[in-house]
């Protein structure tokens, strides 16, 4: 089936409405090609989960996350779903895109950019490279 799936559709936009402080500050950054010229949409759908941000020609999908998602096992099936479908997935946390706004533009341009280490687990960021990540650069 080819064009847009009405629901899906219709679910990005609500959730896109719906964006808190720190995703709309982000997206001020990443709309327009203004990350180097890479090109990220927001709120796309990946099977049945829907990234907060995505570049579609790096594969890549950045997740920004309130508290409430420490250790959250929810998030830990979604990460490895998106993976094992060919997505890289970076979170950061919101205060960090709000008070190191600048750091977290550095990083993923450095995770676009396939400079990262494959897996990264700390307090104020992760990342889980899908196959094929650093192998080749975009």
């Amino acid at each position: 089936m080819r064009g847009p799936v009405i629901e899906t559709t219709k679910r990005a936009r609500r959730l896109r409405q719906s964006d808190n402080d720190a995703e709309g500050a982000l997206w001020h950054e990443l709309r327009d090609r203004r990350l180097n010229g890479y090109k990220f949409v927001r709120q796309f759908p990946i099977g049945r989960y829907f990234a907060d941000f995505a570049c579609r020609e790096c594969q890549l999908v950045v997740e920004v996350d309130g508290s409430q998602h420490i250790a959250n096992k929810h998030d830990q099936i979604r990460d490895r779903f998106m993976v094992s479908a060919g997505w890289s997935v970076l979170r950061f946390w919101n205060v960090d895109v709000l008070k190191d706004r600048e750091a977290v533009l550095e990083t993923k341009l450095a995770a676009v950019e396939q400079r990262l280490e494959r897996q990264i687990d700390t307090n104020d960021l992760r990342f889980i490279a899908a196959e094929g990540y650093g192998e080749t650069y975009p």
